[in-house]
């Protein structure tokens, strides 16, 4: 056995590298492997939730409200649809009103 050994000293040194290196790399490609798997699954949902919060705020940037009639518009013209007013006045200050600021107090009547 010992003549083996000292026959092959070569064999059995790389033999042995192998066996200690292998397991090693191995395990960390392993786990790395893992981890971008687990990265992905929680980075694409991620990425798609910007993707559609910036394409709401951009879709909500284009949404005029007319002065006159209250009537909403995606912004492609320049008249309202409904009454005709201009769309281009309207100020910042309007978009950033509380809702409670913009509603109309109306008096209920009795009709006979």
């Amino acid at each position: 056995m010992y003549h083996f050994f000292k026959a092959n000293k070569n064999f059995f040194i790389y033999s042995l590298i192998i066996l200690i290196v292998i397991p090693i790399f191995g395990l960390n490609f392993f786990i790395s492997f893992l981890g971008n798997i687990l990265l992905l699954l929680f980075l694409i949902p991620l990425l798609l939730v910007i993707l559609v919060l910036i394409g709401f705020n951009s879709y909500k940037s284009k949404i005029n409200t007319c002065n006159s009639c209250g009537a909403i518009s995606l912004g492609l013209s320049e008249t309202c649809m409904n009454c005709g007013a201009n769309l281009e006045n309207i100020s910042n200050s309007q978009l950033n009103r509380k809702p409670s600021e913009s509603t109309i107090e109306v008096k209920a009547e009795e009709v006979n």
